[in-house]
């Protein structure tokens, strides 16, 4: 969300944000509707305020006459100021609607463009691997090593089930202990939280992923939601709480349960585990100092630290840093993060890294009071440190032999009993 007098004042800078993003939203629609916002707001302090000098002149009233008359301008008054308050509720449902759909501007350097085709590389690291045999996608390692049960997942989850087996649930367990035992020796500022997945309508709202990606999301019977992503209720953790200048950044590693619905992608990627409903994650999440120079910097850090993951692990990657139409709605800036995937001859997105400024805590309402003592909306930033199981496709792909066995990356070999390979 962006504050309203920004709006007005740079109403044409917010159209070009939203020509920018793809998404349909003229900022002169939320103008009128502050317009008369504004306008029955000062005509009803107008009646509030007559309505009080009444009151208090009733009482030295010592004329029956003159007391009725005045209760009766009172009951008219009542009558106007009601009717004023039921227009000026009306009004303040489409102001607030309007207000959630208005898109975040996205920096200067984000590239033009209307597919996640424009996305501009800026980044690879790692060698292609070049194998002296076809190389299996990972579907068929997975079930030829008995790795995982596709069928029976989908017999008994639906669309997408799977079920990880033997070494693959080990490499799952062993990339997430990696992951934490690579922040707690390397970046102990980030604290470790777990949190739930089972979130309120307004976790959603505050984070923005609501309104507007309603159909991605499950929902239960108590119209509560399963979340998608570890952000939503990391960020309500500190909705409507002021924060010391002195405590930030606040940085966090933060473990959940995710689940999505994948709507309108039922044609792509069908089979395996590169479009689950139900997977885990852990997630980077920064609240900092509500400047754009910082937002930026911490923006790098969580690329960085992302990729010495990945590094760890020696898959080869590259960074591409998202197009216009590929931002979502309070995105200002992201890079995704695309491993090598050798079955299709090309790279698949593992993370997205992404900085928002304050339109996630302006609807959260998480504050802080700066060095002057001013209250300021926080800064939020996030990015994926591993999505599983995921990168279970990169790491089997490019870790496969001619035999048929996998070799395990040396650093997980500690997780897995010492163990090198799979199938061997």
């Amino acid at each position: 969300m962006l504050d309203i007098k920004f709006i007005r004042e740079n109403k044409d800078l917010v159209n070009e944000g939203a020509k920018k993003k793809h998404i349909k939203f003229d900022a002169t629609d939320l103008i009128k509707a502050d317009d008369k916002r504004k306008e029955l707001l000062t005509e009803i302090e107008k009646m509030r305020a007559e309505q009080n000098e009444v009151s208090f002149r009733l009482p030295q009233l010592k004329e029956a006459g003159q007391k009725a008359e005045l209760i009766g301008q009172m009951k008219i008054l009542k009558e106007k100021l009601q009717a004023e308050e039921e227009k000026l509720k009306e009004v303040m449902k489409e102001w607030q609607l309007l207000m959630l759909q208005v898109p975040n501007i996205p920096d200067i350097s984000v590239p033009d463009g209307d597919t996640d085709e424009a996305n501009k590389e800026v980044k690879t690291w790692g060698e292609i691997p070049k194998f002296d045999f076809t190389p299996k996608d990972h579907i068929e390692i997975m079930e030829r090593l008995d790795l995982a049960d596709f069928e029976t997942g989908t017999k008994v989850s639906g669309f997408r089930g799977y079920f990880l087996k033997n070494e693959g649930a080990e490499l799952e367990f062993a990339i997430m202990q990696l992951t934490v035992d690579l922040f707690r020796e390397k970046h102990p500022e980030y604290s470790f939280m777990i949190v739930p997945s089972l979130v309120k309508r307004e976790t959603l709202m505050g984070t923005g992923y609501l309104p507007q990606a309603e159909e991605e999301i499950y929902k239960t019977q108590d119209a509560d939601y399963l979340s998608g992503t570890a952000e939503v209720p990391s960020m309500s953790y500190y909705a409507d709480k002021t924060l010391k200048k002195e405590e930030l950044p606040k940085k966090m590693l933060v473990f959940s349960p995710c689940f999505r619905r994948e709507a309108g992608s039922y044609s792509k990627d069908t089979k395996g585990l590169m479009r689950v409903h139900e997977f885990y994650k852990l997630e980077q999440i920064i609240l900092c100092e509500a400047s754009h120079e910082v937002s930026v910097k911490h923006h790098e850090e969580l690329l960085l630290n992302a990729e010495e993951l990945i590094q760890s692990l020696k898959l080869p990657y590259h960074v591409v840093v998202n197009c216009g139409a590929d931002l979502g709605l309070g995105q200002v800036k992201k890079y995704d993060i695309e491993i090598w995937v050798p079955s299709q001859n090309k790279y698949r997105e593992t993370h997205s890294c992404s900085y928002f400024h304050d339109f996630q805590t302006r609807r959260l309402n998480i504050r802080y009071k700066d060095a002057d003592g001013k209250m300021k909306f926080t800064h939020s930033l996030n990015n994926t440190a591993v999505a599983m199981p995921r990168i279970l496709i990169q790491l089997l792909e490019n870790n496969q032999l001619a035999d048929g066995s996998v070799k395990i990356p040396e650093v997980l070999r500690k997780y897995m009993g010492g163990k090198e390979y799979i199938g061997k």
